[in-house]
């Protein structure tokens, strides 16, 4: 069995653009190095965050290739996910060529279809590969939901299947995968405002959104909350629920590259369909913002 590179606090990173459209290369080398210098143990490229529905096949492969360029040591995990089952396989193989070193396997975009094709389609990229890999399930997001049984069951079927990331929103959802599966599954929180939670259920890490503007304070808050040091990660962990919560509404892309934007660490330039978010949203994410900087806590 593969060992399981889903561990810690790993970024789901955002893609960055230039003012023309295109990727902007540079500044995703550089946000990336930013992000492992400040203690991340890995990428996850190409997820939700990362407006992965919204790039040519060609982009997410150039988009692997800057990443693990820079990435040294540390693992690039990408998100695996298109219109059908064969683009996916496709994508995966392009992955493992590209250098990367484990595969984030959603279910296919637009089609929600039963349980039964979800399973089949996973399944099928499961098995195009022997990276290590981990399931996304985020049923608010993708409609499909991969129950503690039927996760229980592929992982059955294939021995690279290491790890689920729980985005249910549900933390009672990690004990019931933890029950079925023992250690032989890592779980990981996906969603950021319930990573307290989740650790203290038993998730060995953390797929984050807000670490793209504060990684610092991510990598130490999972680090207080892995490690018992229950007062600490409170405290730790209140301050930043505000700037959290913007991970959890759908406009959560938009909002997270507006919060880098405002710490000086990218734009918030989105990809067509989405748009920039202005109005009262805007206005109460920047009032966020503001409000945690003036209280930014001094992390030894």
């Amino acid at each position: 069995m593969p060992t399981s590179p889903f561990r810690h606090v790993l970024p789901a990173i955002t893609t960055p653009f230039t003012a023309e459209g295109a990727v902007d290369h540079a500044r995703l080398q550089q946000h990336a190095r930013w992000q492992l210098d400040a203690g991340c143990s890995g990428l996850i490229p190409l997820g939700s965050l990362g407006e992965g529905a919204t790039l040519d096949f060609d982009e997410k492969v150039a988009i692997l290739r800057s990443l693990v360029a820079v990435a040294g040591n540390k693992p690039v995990l990408p998100g695996i996910a298109a219109l059908s089952t064969r683009t996916a396989v496709a994508l995966a193989q392009a992955a493992a060529a590209a250098g990367c070193r484990g595969l984030m396997v959603l279910p296919a975009y637009v089609h929600k279809g039963e349980l039964r094709e979800a399973l089949a389609h996973v399944g099928a990229v499961l098995a195009a590969t022997s990276l290590p890999c981990m399931l996304y399930n985020n049923p608010p997001a993708y409609g499909t939901d991969f129950t503690p049984p039927a996760i229980a069951a592929l992982a059955r079927q294939h021995g690279n299947l290491v790890a689920v990331k729980e985005s249910s929103g549900d933390a009672r959802r990690v004990t019931a995968i933890k029950a079925l599966c023992g250690d032989r599954l890592d779980v990981l929180v996906g969603m950021d405002d319930m990573v307290v939670e989740g650790v203290a259920a038993g998730a060995v890490g953390w797929v984050a959104g807000l670490v793209n503007a504060f990684p610092r304070e991510s990598v130490v808050l999972f680090e207080r909350a892995r490690d018992g040091r229950h007062a600490d990660a409170a405290a730790l962990y209140r301050w930043f629920l505000p700037l959290l919560r913007l991970d959890t509404v759908p406009e959560f892309v938009q909002l997270i590259k507006l919060v880098q934007q405002q710490v000086g660490q990218g734009d918030e330039r989105v990809r067509a369909p989405r748009l920039p978010v202005h109005g009262e949203l805007r206005a109460q994410a920047l009032a966020v913002v503001a409000t945690a900087l003036a209280a930014r806590p001094e992390l030894r």
